[in-house]
């Protein structure tokens, strides 16, 4: 399974966890940064700064549940 830890960077406080989002498309040529973003201005609101969101992809084993983070290759 994959997943989207969102992150709202702020100087003062370091990194804020946002959200997780499961991905449940399952055609990965719908899955791009500007979808994964979508879903994090919807959370903090449509003038949230782009640069500010960071967003780190995980693989979850289905079967152990070991979480791992991947390279995030957005088309």
């Amino acid at each position: 399974m994959v997943a989207y830890e969102l992150y709202l960077y702020d100087r003062r406080k370091g990194d804020q966890l946002i959200g997780i989002l499961p991905e449940r498309r399952k055609d990965p040529r719908r899955i791009t940064k500007e979808s994964v973003l979508k879903w994090g201005r919807m959370i903090l609101g449509e003038s949230t700064d782009d640069k500010n969101i960071i967003i780190r992809q995980m693989a979850i084993d289905e079967i152990t549940h070991q979480v791992l983070e991947v390279d995030t290759d957005f088309n």
